[in-house]
């Protein structure tokens, strides 16, 4: 059996992301729960910086934190590192805090890979890699950002998930 697929649609163009069950199962069936209940539909990608990733996937266009489950626990492991056109669970210093936020990497980003089972060695999961739609993936990376209340490097026009779904071959 295939890898699952999501087709991610934004403004920039569409990204398509196979995920690895193989690697991170409970992380890979937490994402796509939230895919097949459509909660990314009409998010953004809530932070952007050139050279490092692309965030989204838990903010509304005004900023609000969309309410979601349980954390799922941090499946990192040092042979899926944070390489370009990786997608990665985005969490809070809690190594297990991961719930529906992801990112999308546009550089090797290795100070983000497992490394050991500390809070600062766990990492940052690694679930999946874009297939196609890295040049969407780069518009994204390439937008002006500003600050909005509390949360840095927010694109000045939002960039909205316009739709993430499972995409069948």
């Amino acid at each position: 059996m295939s890898n699952p697929m999501v087709l991610i649609e934004t403004p920039m163009g569409e990204i398509l992301v196979e995920l690895w069950p193989d690697k991170a199962p409970e992380t890979v069936e937490n994402f796509l729960k939230y895919v097949d209940d459509e909660f990314y539909d009409g998010l953004i990608f809530h932070r952007v910086i050139k050279g490092f990733m692309i965030q989204g996937g838990g903010m509304d266009m005004m900023m609000r934190e969309k309410q979601t489950r349980g954390p799922v626990k941090n499946e990192a492991r040092a042979d899926t590192p944070n390489q370009i056109g990786t997608i990665a669970m985005a969490r809070t210093p809690d190594p297990h805090s991961a719930t529906a936020q992801f990112f999308i990497n546009v550089a090797d980003n290795q100070f983000l890979n497992h490394r050991d089972e500390t809070p600062d060695g766990f990492g940052y999961c690694v679930f999946g890699k874009v297939m196609e739609g890295m040049d969407a993936v780069e518009k994204i990376a390439k937008v002006r950002t500003k600050t909005a209340g509390f949360h840095a490097d927010v694109p000045s026009d939002p960039i909205t998930i316009i739709s993430a779904k499972r995409f069948e071959l």
